[in-house]
């Protein structure tokens, strides 16, 4: 309980903490955002990390001299861009031994193909749409190594995805985020920015209750 009131704090609080952060590690705090954004993006167990939320605050910090955007922005695509590669090829690579080892009733072939199917004929949208939606952000990548999505494709829509995500999110903490209404509101504005992020996959969840309802 206390794990989770901490981990509350940080979310809720990220650019106090956040400057905190800045203020004791100086210039290696760039190796700590890196280290976030590689994390959420190239490991299947860190889907809990902030992201969006994150990037925004990071962006107002950059807005008041804190943190230099020309580094930040650069820094973090390159991050955003391992961490979706390195995903993609532990689901290539590793994948089915992994959900093999764990669930080996789940995982049947024709799941695998619809897999792959999904990934041919929606792969680059999905790719990119994941960036803004919270722990399929992810996921996304794993899976896409697992259905062997087509790596040139998959490469392409990872930097197209990763530029977008990165660049829109910290260009509008930097304009947005030291507005006095929003500065003097931050931690409202961080608690919108979680809800917004979650609202794609709660529809899409309420969509699937309502599907199987009318199927059943």
């Amino acid at each position: 309980m206390e794990l989770l009131a901490g981990l509350l704090d940080i979310v809720l609080h990220l650019d106090a903490h956040l400057l905190a952060l800045v203020q004791e590690y100086g210039v290696w705090v760039y190796a700590i955002l890196f280290f976030i954004i590689f994390a959420e993006t190239g490991l299947v167990v860190a889907p809990f990390l902030p992201g969006d939320s994150l990037l925004f605050v990071i962006g107002a910090l950059c807005g008041m001299g804190s943190l230099d955007i020309q580094i930040a922005v650069p820094l973090l695509v390159l991050a955003a861009f391992m961490g979706d590669n390195t995903n993609y090829w532990i689901g290539r690579l590793l994948g089915l031994r992994l959900l093999n080892r764990a669930s080996p009733r789940f995982i049947k072939h024709e799941h695998l193909e619809k897999t792959r199917a999904f990934y041919e004929k929606h792969g680059g949208k999905t790719v990119i749409f994941a960036r803004f939606l919270p722990i399929l952000r992810t996921f996304a990548p794993f899976v896409a190594g697992v259905g062997t999505m087509n790596y040139r494709l998959y490469v392409m829509f990872s930097i197209l995805g990763g530029v977008a995500w990165i660049g829109s999110l910290i260009l509008a903490g930097y304009f947005f985020g030291n507005i006095p209404v929003i500065k003097d509101n931050l931690t409202l504005m961080i608690l919108v920015i979680v809800v917004v992020s979650f609202i794609p996959a709660l529809l899409e969840y309420l969509k699937h209750l309502r599907n199987k309802k009318t199927a059943s």
